[in-house]
């Protein structure tokens, strides 16, 4: 009985402590348990450091070198953070912070740009001459031009030229200022004439006494795209011309498609015109006299009258004679006693009176002038195609379609007509087709779940946490478990764990604790070893029974030490 209260039957409440573990295991053990802690400590680290970082947005792109280091320096002297995208050409800073900086940056003057414009002339010099004061008051005017051109959405850059001569009062001819322009476009950007015409027109406008024909515009390749109207070819005219027919062409289209949709239904009718324009320019002067008119319906142009009279005393003419030495008459009375009469001095003679008129008149020549100037742009010809869709009607579920009837063509016809301004004596034809529509059905092809953008982005998104929670679980899993399982206990320290007979059962030869042999009360008997034990067992179990039930509970728990 002493044998068997001496067996270690009583079991610690308590299991190991973490420190017991670690002091159980082997120097092996412990370096692969230290390398999964700090692999865990640095996953949670690079998850906290990459939850707290800053998202960071652009401040200023494109910058030069100059305006890129004076931001820099404000940037360290505001203590804020920065960092570079694009070579360099781009300063990004925490998205928070942004529009704060930029506008504490703008009260510095920051960026100040490549381009320098009037703020040439803030800055003058005491003792500046005038030639240096024309230089900048130039170079300011050509950085102004500058900005205003780069404010177009296609063009990246822009320099400018100005040619303005000294203009001195004591020039008989003056010499007109030119200007020449560069610009570099965007990638893809083409400049079309009416924004060419905007940068000539804004320079010209911009300086005095400058022509537009004196601006030429290059790109970055050297090819001019300005042209002066003298010297222009034929080809901007027809790419204009061109352009009015496709515009007139349009709207006649149009026109047929707002007439009839609403007649046959949406997409059930397709128009086409074509319009044969004439842009022949003409001027034709004819000058025409009317035939002579009567005195009193012509006008008169000018008139001149000359009239004259006058009075001539007829004497004694001839070889003197007889009748050359008459005396002469008796003389008459005096009319008031103080004056002599005429011939009172002894004329001899008669009087005679004479009178002469003359008129001339001058009327207008009858004339007109007339200059005739033919309108460039004129349609010559119209043709319209239309096609229409047979109808669709529903009968007895089903969708039937059927063609239209003569009178419904007929009409249609009529419509288009009166639409696009019908002339027969200009030949203009119409044509309405009405046929059904083939309906071709695209295959839908649907993109991949993994080829979506959506879910793209998501795993972009998540790709990071993800990451991070699956090393830290195989850092767990393949390091730090296995360290800590395979720590020994003992089994006379630790307390029963539910389960634990599970292990017990799997193992092959599972360690029982010895009993000492009692006593037998036939010792003569000749039996074999397994009887022998199995009677030792019985006869133990009927001497002490607690004992024997402690055995085997510690069995069914596997607690077996």
């Amino acid at each position: 009985m002493s044998a068997v209260a001496q067996m270690p039957i009583a079991i610690s409440p308590g299991g190991p402590s973490w420190l017991q573990r670690l002091s159980a295991l082997d120097r092996a053990q412990r370096m692969r348990f230290g390398v999964g802690v700090v692999l865990l400590v640095g996953v949670a680290l690079a998850a906290i450091f990459y939850g707290r970082q800053a998202d960071y947005r652009v401040l200023f792109a494109n910058l030069n070198d100059k305006d890129g280091g004076a931001i820099v320096a404000q940037l360290s002297q505001m203590n804020v953070p920065y960092k570079h995208a694009d070579g360099g050409g781009a300063i990004l800073i925490p998205a928070d912070r942004v529009h704060d900086v930029r506008l504490r940056l703008a009260t510095q003057g920051l960026p100040k740009g490549s381009v320098t414009g009037f703020e040439l002339m803030e800055s003058s010099k005491f003792g500046m001459t005038q030639f240096q004061e024309r230089l900048n008051f130039q170079r300011g005017l050509e950085g102004e031009l500058t900005r205003s051109i780069q404010a177009l959405s296609s063009v990246q850059g822009a320099r400018v030229h100005l040619a303005l001569p000294n203009q001195n009062g004591f020039f008989r001819e003056q010499q007109k200022p030119s200007a020449s322009v560069l610009v570099s476009l965007h990638p893809g950007r083409v400049l079309d004439r009416a924004q060419l015409a905007g940068i000539v027109h804004l320079v010209a406008s911009s300086v005095p006494e400058l022509t537009p024909s004196s601006v030429s515009v290059l790109d970055d390749t050297g090819k001019l795209l300005s042209q002066s109207p003298e010297g222009g070819s034929g080809a901007e005219v027809n790419a204009q011309q061109l352009l009015y027919v496709q515009q007139l062409e349009q709207q006649y289209t149009r026109r047929i498609m707002d007439i009839l949709e609403p007649v046959v239904g949406r997409d059930n009718v397709k128009a086409q015109v074509t319009a044969e324009v004439d842009f022949t320019q003409t001027e034709s002067t004819s000058e025409q006299f009317r035939p002579n008119q009567t005195a009193d319906a012509g006008a008169i142009r000018s008139q001149q009258v000359l009239e004259s009279r006058g009075s001539a005393n007829k004497t004694a003419t001839g070889v003197p004679g007889a009748v050359a030495n008459q005396p002469p008459g008796q003389a008459a009375a005096p009319i008031n006693g103080a004056n002599p009469a005429p011939n009172a001095a002894g004329q001899q003679g008669t009087e005679e009176q004479t009178s002469k008129r003359e008129s001339t008149t001058n009327y207008e020549v009858d004339k007109t002038v007339r200059v005739t100037r033919a309108s460039t742009g004129t349609v010559k010809r119209l043709s319209a195609a239309v096609v229409v869709n047979y109808q669709s009607t529903e009968e007895k579920g089903k969708v039937v379609t059927k063609a239209l009837t003569p009178e419904q063509v007929e009409q249609m016809t009529a419509l288009v007509r009166e639409t696009i301004g019908f002339n027969r004596d200009r030949g203009d034809s119409v044509n309405l087709m009405n046929t059904p529509f083939q309906v071709t059905v695209l295959p839908t092809t649907e993109l991949p779940l993994w080829k979506q953008r959506e879910v793209i982005d998501l795993a972009r998104s998540l790709a990071w946490p993800l990451g991070a929670v699956l090393f830290a679980a195989l850092v767990l899993l393949g390091l730090v478990r296995p360290a800590l399982k395979s720590v020994p206990v003992d089994q006379s320290k630790a307390a029963p764990v539910p389960g634990a007979q599970l292990d017990a059962l799997e193992a092959e030869t599972p360690e029982r604790p010895a009993l000492p042999s009692p006593t037998r009360k036939n010792e003569a008997a000749v039996a074999t070893p397994e009887q022998l034990r199995l009677e030792d067992a019985r006869i133990l179990a009927k001497e002490n029974p607690t004992a024997v039930a402690n055995i085997l509970k510690i069995w069914l728990n596997g607690d077996v030490a």
